[in-house]
């Protein structure tokens, strides 16, 4: 196998020993659900089923089929599925840009003095974004200033007019673009009502204008709410340095107690990981017969913590159950967004304790410990207290960890990449738009998103990602398609080498940094857009996102946040590929409008391939359209065939 090759298995063998062990004994995960229920409704599937009223439920046809193809109220296919879709939209806005409007509320608390054990890490960054938001930065005290930020950003919730503050940030061509259209959002709660309102039954009808409209609530959340999240995060928790750090099952520990954190929103976290090593925490541990607290992540909480604390990750979305059928885990906390309800009944068949923390997310069968950013330390310390007091609980005998873990290089940012590429005094983007012109990096592509029980666990992923690597693509990734690339090898500097084609392995090479980037959590999608901002301003490779030789995939994606991630990348110019379409089959026309015309609009477009290689091939072929435009070189060296 050469440099380029990769290996024949992708399976993760981390889960693939715990599965088995759970269909050993008994134990239902969310593969045995997803089996239950196969095959799945068509109708559904293909988007021509309505519920928005109680005239229905509607199970339309397609023309030409026995049954109506209009619902009671006379609305058509079209209507229907761009309804769906619309308020797909706004729920993935709703929910990321809830979780920008949770940390700017933490913010203006901790401005206060109101929120005991959060304070401002990262003053810098505070003082760019009060200058951005026309807050005069200088002369005043540090938490003056974050009062002033946080309100700023509040207002951005709650604004009826004009335009969010940071749409500024994207090039001028890209403004100009969403104000022909309509699109530009006004107020991120806005936009999401304004698709709810027009999306029920008897207001709008034309599938155009309710796309367009969803499509605003999705540039809220990322040029909004998802940005706001991202931002406020570094202030208050630092923002992130590449760090080392573990990935996988084999985090566990089987002579300590274990905590794990689990959901979004990284605020309680961050004082579990405090509480963690409160020395008389650490003694109650050791009374009970453990050698220490091992506190370790899941999903986008993970991605937080351990691009901030090196935090090891035990796995990411269709890991969770497996992480308890360890029969190692004390306590599994969960916040908000992709928790399985699933959990609890996973976690009845061990001694661990489920514990819910968010009062936005109640869930039978959990113990309820509600967190408040006033109460943080004492919260994190109650939660620490009754994992070390289960400890005892645990049967050793039933404690089964595999012995699978990757090393993993983590927490690459718009800030720390202009650092590594250009140093304290030069930095900036100017070595990457260089190896892209000299035909080194054929473009860079993000691949984001889920996993999904629909698909071998990890695999469209990795297969995505070696096909790109293989044609010198510099990926950037967050969430778990991160978490899926991490425990496979990918998120260090020598996969380069492994995987990387010789003009991007060079590029490695004299930056110091693994081929594949990871980011972040989903939320952190705004960073890819941050770094599309700094190509674009570096010049040389366009002059806006529809212009530069990138792409985005998702190639597990699942949750309407994806719908949403997916359209504020289509919406700022970006080809987005996606591994299973959204439920609009059932129209041709929303299908060719968001596959097709949408492109004539505003730059970007999506496509829908199942197979990783042939979406990884669809990406390529963009970059190489982008790059022949721009008239930038041929790419310097020959692509090494897969597997030689």
């Amino acid at each position: 196998m050469s440099q380029a090759g990769q290996p024949k298995v992708r399976t993760d063998p981390a889960s693939v020993e715990v599965r088995q062990r759970a269909k050993g004994e008994g134990i239902a995960t969310i593969w045995d659900r997803y089996a239950a229920l196969s095959p799945q409704c068509k109708l559904g599937e293909l988007g021509i089923c309505c519920t928005i009223c109680h005239l229905g439920p509607c199970n339309l046809a397609l023309p030409g089929g026995r049954r109506p193809s209009v619902g009671v109220c006379g609305a058509t296919i079209d209507t229907i599925v761009a309804r769906r879709l619309a308020r797909d939209m706004a729920a993935g806005s709703a929910a990321h840009s809830d979780h920008g409007r949770s940390v700017a509320h933490l913010l203006l608390l901790a401005a206060r003095g109101q929120a005991p054990g959060y304070a401002i890490k990262d003053e810098r960054k505070l003082r760019a974004l009060a200058a951005e938001l026309g807050i005069a930065p200088d002369g005043r005290k540090a938490a003056q200033v974050a009062e002033d930020v946080a309100r700023a950003c509040l207002e951005q919730f709650g604004q009826q007019e004009g335009e969010l503050v940071f749409l500024r940030r994207a090039p001028a061509k890209q403004q100009e673009t969403w104000r022909k259209l309509g699109i530009v959002p006004r107020g991120i709660d806005r936009e999401v009502v304004d698709v709810m309102h027009r999306t029920n039954m008897g207001t709008d009808n034309d599938y155009h204008s309710l796309i367009l409209a969803g499509i605003r609530s999705s540039l809220a959340d990322g040029w909004g709410g998802s940005m706001i999240a991202t931002d406020l995060q570094d202030v208050l928790f630092g923002t992130p340095k590449p760090i080392r750090a573990q990935m996988n099952l084999g985090v566990l520990q089987a002579d300590q107690v274990n905590i794990l954190v689990h959901g979004h929103e990284p605020v309680l976290a961050e004082a579990i990981a405090d509480a963690a090593s409160d020395p008389a925490l650490l003694a109650q541990a050791k009374e009970h017969g453990a050698a220490g607290i091992n506190v370790a992540g899941i999903c986008c909480t993970a991605n937080e913590v351990l691009m901030r604390r090196g935090i090891p990750v035990a796995g990411n979305f269709l890991q969770q159950e497996l992480a308890l059928i360890t029969g190692a885990v004390e306590a599994f906390l969960v916040d908000v967004q992709c928790v399985m309800p699933g959990l609890v009944g996973v976690a009845s068949c061990f001694h661990t304790e489920v514990i819910a923390t968010s009062r936005q997310a109640r869930i039978p069968g959990t113990v309820h410990v509600e967190f408040s950013e006033e109460r943080a330390p004492e919260v994190a310390r109650e939660i620490v207290a009754r994992a070390v007091a289960n400890f005892p609980r645990r049967d050793p005998g039933r404690v089964v960890i595999p012995d699978h873990k990757m090393d993993v290089v983590a927490g690459f940012t718009t800030e720390s990449i202009t650092h590594i590429l250009g140093g304290t005094f030069r930095g900036g983007w100017r070595p990457l738009n260089d190896g892209i012109m000299a035909g080194r990096i054929r473009g860079v592509a993000g691949v984001v998103g889920c996993d999904n029980p629909k698909q071998v666990q990890d695999q469209a992923h990795l297969d995505l990602v070696y096909e790109l690597l293989r044609h010198d693509v510099l990926v950037v990734q967050t969430g778990c398609s991160a978490i899926a690339c991490g425990k496979a090898g990918l998120l260090q500097p020598e996969a380069a080498f492994r995987h990387a084609g010789r003009g991007l392995q060079e590029i490695c090479e004299a930056a110091g940094i693994p081929p594949v980037l990871h980011t972040g959590s989903c939320v952190d999608n705004s960073r890819i857009l941050t770094a599309c901002i700094e190509m674009v301003r570096e010049g040389g490779v366009g002059r806006d996102f529809s212009e530069l030789p990138v792409a985005a995939a998702a190639p597990g994606w699942w949750s309407e946040k994806a719908i949403t991630i997916g359209f504020y990348a289509v919406a700022s110019g970006i080809l987005t590929v996606l591994g299973s379409p959204f439920n609009i089959l059932g129209s041709p026309t929303v299908t060719r409008f968001v596959t097709e015309e949408i492109e004539g609009l505003t730059g970007g477009r999506f496509a829908f391939e199942s197979d990783p290689v042939k979406a990884a091939r669809l990406i390529i072929a963009h970059m190489d359209k982008k790059r022949e435009a721009l008239k930038l070189r041929p790419m310097m060296y020959e692509v090494v065939p897969a597997g030689v």
